[in-house]
């Protein structure tokens, strides 16, 4: 069960981005479970991490390659997180990276290891290790679908988007895929998330991207409060396309951004749309604001109470559930008969009540639709924050209960 068609689009190779995809049978036999990324030697990559402070080998292991030199290969693995997994989870990962190394003919610290599934199980390392060959004998630049299937868990269906656009005179490709269906809260947002162009992007100005565009797409969704051990979003540019450097005062670089931020958001919306059992697209658009984070705290207390996502499961316009929620969220001084609350373009709560021309039909017209905007003007300041979320069902519930079967 998901929102919306969710069909992959026609993705545009990344020149100097190659993809193998191989069958390693971790979890199911057959099923392809391993992703390559090769990247051309001049490429850069930057990403960003999840702060779960019980972060997986391979979280631990990607951030130290990252900081030594410049990655040659991404290699992601579904089916087990290697997470909880202590000592021996760091020697599984750098054994991964070591058999990848040898075959390809680089050194350890040019692999960045991924990995996603269940927590606390050793890392099947001879079976990943038996499917490096087929993943490498197979890189192609035209493999993004194929691969977006094999990084997923949960999922019930692959993620993806993929643009092109000119800089003066000259064509860039920017290409990505994520996975992730459940366990999904920022810091950052199990999910996964690989983007790629063939601009040529100044090193630091590529951090800066990654981490300015992940905080305002990964790290604004959530489907059930959770934080993974294994979060990561990694931005690529493999330097191929024919124009100049982009450095952060070119006149391109707001362009690029526009592009770059259009492909993460996608990619982060198509993980709330495909949350575990989720049968709603929900924004929750917090206005009025006299800071960033009083902004957050009060979309996140909305998209995260269990009375508010059953509701929206229900098609139940229980607005009285939103309007707690907000007065629970801890704003000091909230002027409780200047905010204003809205369904959709209904109004549900003004002058600390329920809206004079509010009606149970007009709610009920709103919550009916697959995806809803709820907006809360907070009338303190001109901060604007949006959060992504879904709602509860009953196939959240059957989908984790039987996570390991």
């Amino acid at each position: 069960m998901a929102v919306g068609p969710g069909t992959l689009p026609e993705f545009y190779p990344v020149a100097g981005i190659k993809v193998g995809i191989a069958s390693a049978g971790i979890k199911k036999l057959g099923r392809k479970d391993v992703v390559v990324f090769e990247l051309a030697p001049e490429s850069r990559v930057a990403g960003i991490f999840t702060k779960n402070q019980f972060c997986a080998a391979p979280v631990t292991l990607s951030r130290r390659h990252l900081a030594e030199t410049s990655p040659r290969y991404l290699l992601i693995n579904t089916g087990n997180a290697n997470a909880g997994t202590g000592e021996q989870g760091m020697r599984d990962a750098m054994a991964c990276c070591q058999a990848l190394a040898k075959q390809a003919g680089v050194t350890e610290a040019e692999i960045l290891p991924f990995s996603t599934g269940v927590i606390g199980e050793p890392l099947p390392v001879q079976k990943i290790v038996g499917a490096l060959p087929e993943a490498l004998a197979n890189t192609v630049e035209n493999r993004w679908a194929e691969a977006a299937s094999g990084i997923m868990t949960t999922d019930t269906r692959p993620k993806g988007a993929s643009c092109q656009i000119e800089l003066d005179g000259h064509t860039v490709t920017i290409s990505g895929i994520s996975k992730g269906a459940g366990m999904i809260r920022p810091n950052m947002a199990t999910m996964l998330g690989f983007i790629a162009t063939d601009a040529r992007i100044a090193p630091e100005l590529l951090q800066t991207l990654a981490s300015e565009l992940g905080e305002k797409s990964f790290n604004r969704i959530t489907i059930d409060g959770d934080t993974s051990t294994n979060d990561a979003c990694m931005l690529m540019a493999s330097g191929q396309y024919s124009g100049p450097e982009i450095t952060a005062s070119s006149a391109a670089l707001p362009k690029l951004r526009e592009a770059l931020q259009a492909i993460y958001l996608e990619l982060a919306h198509a993980i709330v749309r495909d949350g575990e059992g989720a049968t709603k697209f929900v924004t929750i658009d917090v206005s009025g604001a006299a800071g960033q984070q009083e902004a957050l705290d009060v979309a996140y207390t909305v998209a995260h109470s269990p009375l508010v996502k059953t509701a929206l499961f229900a098609s139940d316009p229980n607005w009285g559930r939103i309007l707690a929620a907000v007065g629970r969220a801890g704003v000091e001084g909230l002027d409780l008969n200047a905010l204003e609350i809205y369904l959709g373009d209904v109004c549900l709560v003004r002058n600390g009540g329920r809206a004079e021309d509010y009606s149970e039909a007009r709610g009920q017209a709103v919550m009916d639709r697959e995806e809803i905007t709820i907006a809360i003007d907070l009338k303190r300041g001109d901060v604007r924050e949006t959060v992504w979320t879904c709602d509860f069902s009953h196939d959240y519930v059957t989908i984790n209960a039987e996570y390991r079967t």
